[in-house]
């Protein structure tokens, strides 16, 4: 945490803002930039990629990293339905092209990753 010199009345003061890192998306505590794709995959998406990702549009939709206790039946239900639709889409897409592998699409994503931010 770190603080900040002035309230918005423009009074001193300080106030507590939370800095940290955004975590990889594996847990279930904050919010993703980015859904990735799941189509086309040599081996095909699994149930718990497709429940992560209908997760983070949940979230993403919402604006709640984690429902309230008011919210979670709504919440859970929304991702369920999601995942349920995902999976279908998932199912019935056909490509024509060679399915991706997962290895290479990420070292290319962590490539440009070391373009854009030089790391």
């Amino acid at each position: 945490m770190r603080s900040i010199g002035h309230t918005s009345r423009g009074h001193k003061g300080t106030r507590e803002v939370q800095t940290h890192r955004r975590p990889q998306c594996k847990g279930y505590t904050e919010m993703c930039r980015n859904i990735k794709p799941l189509f086309n995959f040599d081996p095909p998406a699994s149930e718990e990629e497709i429940r992560a990702a209908s997760l983070q549009f949940v979230r993403k939709i919402s604006g709640f990293p984690k429902p309230s206790r008011a919210n979670e039946t709504a919440f859970n239900l929304a991702v369920a339905d999601i995942s349920r639709a995902a999976s279908q889409l998932l199912g019935a897409l056909e490509s024509h092209a060679l399915a991706k592998n997962r290895e290479d699409e990420t070292a290319k994503a962590m490539a440009r990753s070391a373009r854009r931010f030089g790391r």
